[in-house]
């Protein structure tokens, strides 16, 4: 079963990376909201707020992978600029974080979709010139 027809390869696979990286975000909101229903937050943090924030802009984020999956162009950008901030964060957890056993491969996993999303083929794709793809 072909998800989008006139995709390319590698926009499907950046849609796939994206919406996988919104689905981990989903499911860090449900594990706070597990931890605070479990009495495991301190008082004045607010561990549902947090959840909140987490559920929409990880929604967000698989929306945009959900969209490149179905080829729609509209997603490219925004999968561009989730990389983008994300490839802070990743810089964040391997320096200043000191934990580079996760920033390391997090960084080389937005990396690869960043090469991805700039491939010659996404980019000819995102053009709208599907003539030249053939």
């Amino acid at each position: 079963m072909r998800i989008a027809s006139d995709a390319p390869r590698t926009i499907l696979g950046a849609g796939l990376l994206v919406a996988l990286q919104g689905l981990t975000g989903l499911v860090f909101a449900v594990i706070l909201l597990i931890h605070a229903a479990g009495g495991g937050s301190t008082p004045g943090n607010n561990v549902y707020g947090e959840a909140a924030y987490f559920t929409v802009l990880a929604g967000g984020v698989a929306a945009v992978g959900v969209g490149l999956l179905l080829g729609k162009h509209w997603a490219r950008g925004p999968a561009i600029v989730v990389q983008l901030l994300l490839l802070g964060v990743a810089w964040y957890v391997f320096g200043p974080s000191g934990r580079p056993e996760f920033g390391v491969p997090f960084g080389l996993l937005v990396i690869g979709t960043l090469v991805l999303l700039f491939h010659n083929q996404s980019s000819v794709w995102a053009q709208g010139d599907d003539e030249a793809q053939s």
